[in-house]
């Protein structure tokens, strides 16, 4: 599956380049110091306030606690730089956490970049899905954020997996931290048929390596904030704790990383990834900061409700859509809440504006040279019958007739089990959680509502199947 990212604009270029995956286009007049490399040296010209809005064009292949800063000013007031991080590179800012997180940095004075390959918004052309909220280009989303707010956010069209643009992404922005969502997030998209289990591992694993062996040779003191998953853990019938576990087994004592019992073909590349960077972390000094965030609902946070234009996306249908936004969805139109089979799975939950308030705590408190640290991001458990018994006393107080339907498991996995995991770090430094409440659950309802009328009935009920996977390629009926 290839992509090529295409913008038609005016440019001013002193050096030409043939290889689609090594070109440069900014927003403003540019030249090119020829060398080996096309990108060598970059020279910005025109409007100053343009100087800082860079796209990257490439091809899409197929694919013991210290004191705490406080969040908040994306400004260094420390001798150490690495300790409060002024430039962050956002790989994947064009998604769901990731563009929440853009904006949240940069109203926040941190100088942001974006990095994406703008594959997600392919996946919904590829299957036939659309966001319930209507969402604008990347390009007229960072203008809009300028012309609201005049804070500039850089932006580079690639694909990580491309280590040339990568890299050059890297010594152009020069980033002191680099927060990566940039990976196939679906557990469902994974499993639908044997190419995209395969890119979903090499896109996710191989990106991966590719920002580890960026921040190596080009930002050796930069600060990964890596976004994992609750799902490397599985459903143990012990407690889940973060990242680590000490054990005494026949009389000695370790403390070794927590056992993973990943339960899809995305959840393994996570665990790979867990590993990569722990090695990195051990045998090259890099700082990385793994957060094992749990299932994120909600669409709005303080930034991108200032205006539509800013609007995240909101995934309802049964592939990307994650289950309170699903449930709330199928509420609004009048569907039975897809119950998949008995409903006791538990997972931890977590609202969007505490995704974003998670990794500003993380950039603003870095992990040290050589440390690779594990925080487990989510603010409440709930079971699935749990999720749709509050939609359904949410949506009575609207005047909605909400029922529940028990659906066949399209997953493996157990559907009644015991599940209590630690969250305590990112609390320990300065979390403030914006729990589930009535007031949120009334809000995301009127939200769908809103929106229901684009809403595809035909795309909420599972599909892929974890049993049935097959080598053949799935295809998607009109």
């Amino acid at each position: 599956m290839a992509n090529a990212a295409l913008v038609s604009c005016s440019l001013n270029l002193s050096w030409s380049c043939s290889k689609p995956s090594s070109c440069i286009t900014p927003a403003a007049s540019v030249s090119l110091q020829a060398s080996q490399s096309p990108f060598r040296k970059i020279h910005l010209n025109g409007d100053k306030r343009l100087r800082k809005y860079r796209t990257v064009y490439a091809m899409t292949v197929s694919m013991g606690q210290e004191t705490r800063a406080q969040p908040g000013s994306g400004s260094n007031h420390s001798s150490n730089e690495a300790s409060s991080p002024k430039k962050v590179m956002v790989i994947g800012g064009d998604g769901y956490c990731g563009w929440a997180t853009s904006l949240h940095l940069s109203n926040k004075n941190y100088e942001v970049a974006v990095v994406d390959n703008l594959v997600r918004r392919s996946f919904d052309h590829q299957l036939g899905l659309d966001s319930l909220t209507p969402i604008a280009s990347i390009h007229n989303r960072i203008r809009r954020w300028k012309s609201l707010t005049g804070k500039d956010i850089g932006l580079y069209v690639g694909d990580i997996c491309d280590f040339e643009f990568l890299s050059e992404a890297f010594k152009s922005f020069e980033p002191d931290a680099v927060v990566h969502f940039g990976e196939q997030r679906s557990a469902p998209y994974s499993m639908i048929d044997r190419s995209r289990a395969v890119y979903t591992q090499h896109n996710n694993v191989i990106g991966t390596l590719n920002v580890l062996f960026a921040i190596k040779e080009f930002g050796e003191d930069c600060h990964l904030v890596k976004l994992g998953t609750m799902g490397e853990y599985g459903t143990p019938n012990i407690d889940i704790e973060e990242g680590f576990i000490t054990i005494t087994h026949n009389g000695r004592t370790d403390t070794l990383p927590y056992p993973k019992q990943a339960s899809s073909f995305y959840h393994l590349s996570k665990v790979h990834d867990s590993h990569n960077i722990a090695f990195t972390c051990k045998a090259w000094g890099i700082r990385a900061t793994d957060l094992n965030q749990g299932v994120v609902y909600g669409v709005k946070t303080e930034e991108t409700a200032m205006h539509e234009e800013l609007y995240n996306r909101l995934d309802y249908d049964a592939v990307f859509g994650t289950a309170l936004n699903r449930f709330c969805v199928q509420a609004a139109v009048g569907h039975p809440l897809t119950v998949y089979g008995k409903g006791g799975q538990t997972r931890g939950y977590l609202d969007i504006r505490d995704t974003v308030q998670c990794i500003e705590l993380a950039i603003a408190n870095p992990a040290q040279r050589g440390e690779f640290r594990v925080f487990n991001q989510f603010t409440e458990q709930f079971s699935v019958n749990e999720l749709a018994a509050l939609v359904m006393k949410a949506g009575k107080k609207l005047g909605l007739d909400v029922r529940t339907v028990s659906v066949p498991n399209p997953r493996v996995e157990a559907e009644e089990h015991y599940y209590n995991a630690k969250h305590t770090k990112l609390t320990e430094l300065g979390l403030e959680p914006h729990l589930l409440s009535d007031s949120l659950l009334d809000s995301l309802l009127n939200f769908a509502i809103q929106y229901k009328d684009r809403v595809d009935s035909k795309q909420i009920m599972p599909s892929v199947s974890w049993r049935k996977i097959g080598a053949k390629p799935k295809t998607v009926p009109a």
